[in-house]
């Protein structure tokens, strides 16, 4: 149960991070932002978890959860913001 809950929280703080670069001139719109946010929410939110050792969902202490928040809605926002920024190179061209 608590590594469906970490799943659920990198996912959301993916979303709203995507979100975040959305406010840029990269936006890819809201649906896609909240959506490629979500992605690399999981994708480095699972990755920082891996890396700091609270990866195995046996607990939800404080550092558990941070990690979670930081490293999904890191993820999102930087996964957005590269999607973006190659969109609007190639829109350029």
């Amino acid at each position: 149960m608590e590594m469906l809950i970490s799943l659920l929280v990198q996912v959301i703080s993916g979303a709203v991070g995507g979100n975040l670069a959305g406010m840029t001139k990269q936006s890819l719109g809201t649906g896609l932002n909240t959506t490629l946010g979500g992605v690399g929410g999981l994708i480095l939110g699972q990755v920082v978890s891996a890396l700091t050792g609270t990866s195995g969902g046996e607990a939800l202490d404080v550092a558990a959860v941070g990690s979670n928040i930081v490293g999904g809605g890191v993820g999102g926002l930087v996964l957005t913001w590269v999607v973006g920024l190659i969109k609007s190179k190639m829109a350029e061209k």
